[in-house]
């Protein structure tokens, strides 16, 4: 089986936001991180080389596939900021309908810029994901 690259690790949270060369997104990536350290109270990890998460679990697949993942976290790519929040979307329709412009996959939420946004539903949004998390994942 293939080893997983996304690995939680001790790289520096805040020198990696610092080296994002456009100030916007990295402005935009702090803040996103002071709204995930209020909606967990907890202090981000490093997850392989470009997703800052926080607190984390164990997933097994049917497959066999196992591994540890972060409950919640981010990642400030090149194209958009990508919060991986839940795989529920669903459940939080109510919010997202409020949030403001943004795109979904399946388990991913991408916003390009915090302006285009909301940003006290995203923390509303934010913390009852991960509310949702623990409780799913945490058991």
């Amino acid at each position: 089986m293939a080893e997983l690259k996304t690995k939680k690790n001790n790289s520096d949270v805040d020198a990696f936001l610092n080296a994002i060369p456009e100030e916007r997104k990295r402005n935009d990536a702090f803040a996103i991180l002071g709204i995930m350290k209020r909606a967990t109270g907890l202090q981000p990890k490093m997850w392989g080389t470009s997703i800052v998460g926080f607190d984390e679990y164990h997933y097994k697949y049917d497959s066999g596939h196992e591994g540890d993942m972060c409950l919640i976290g981010f990642s400030p790519r090149k194209q958009n900021l990508t919060l991986y929040i839940t795989y529920n979307f669903d459940k939080f329709a109510a919010l997202f309908n409020k949030l403001g412009k943004h795109k979904t996959s399946k388990a991913c939420l991408y916003i390009n810029k915090l302006d285009d946004v909301d940003t006290k539903v995203l923390e509303k949004l934010i913390e009852a994901c991960y509310k949702d998390a623990v409780k799913t994942h945490k058991k």
